[in-house]
């Protein structure tokens, strides 16, 4: 019983993470095809959902993201999270099989 309960705890927590991924990697893409502005909406969205992985940010200095600097750091930031997708994709993979 415990390891059913355990299983899907695993199984719920790999679902969030995915869509949390997704809706970041969505809202580079509006970004980045200039349905949003940088200024109010995408660093707001952004910064909503880094609560995550806010203290390993928070250690590194990048916790939020700055409105100035959005444009220059696009590509990175989207390959990061594009890579952390894959990886969360292939744990689902396997905890499936």
């Amino acid at each position: 019983m415990a390891s059913l309960f355990v299983g899907l705890i695993t199984f719920f927590v790999l679902i969030a993470l995915l869509a949390l991924i997704g809706y970041q990697l969505m809202g580079f893409a509006d970004l980045e095809f200039d349905y949003t502005d940088p200024l109010i909406d995408s660093a707001a969205r952004i910064n909503k959902v880094v609560v995550p992985e806010f203290v390993a940010r928070y250690r590194s200095k990048r916790h939020l993201v700055d409105v100035t600097e959005i444009f220059n750091k696009l590509n990175s930031e989207k390959k990061q999270r594009l890579i952390k997708f894959g990886y969360v994709i292939l744990i689902f993979v396997v905890f499936l099989s």
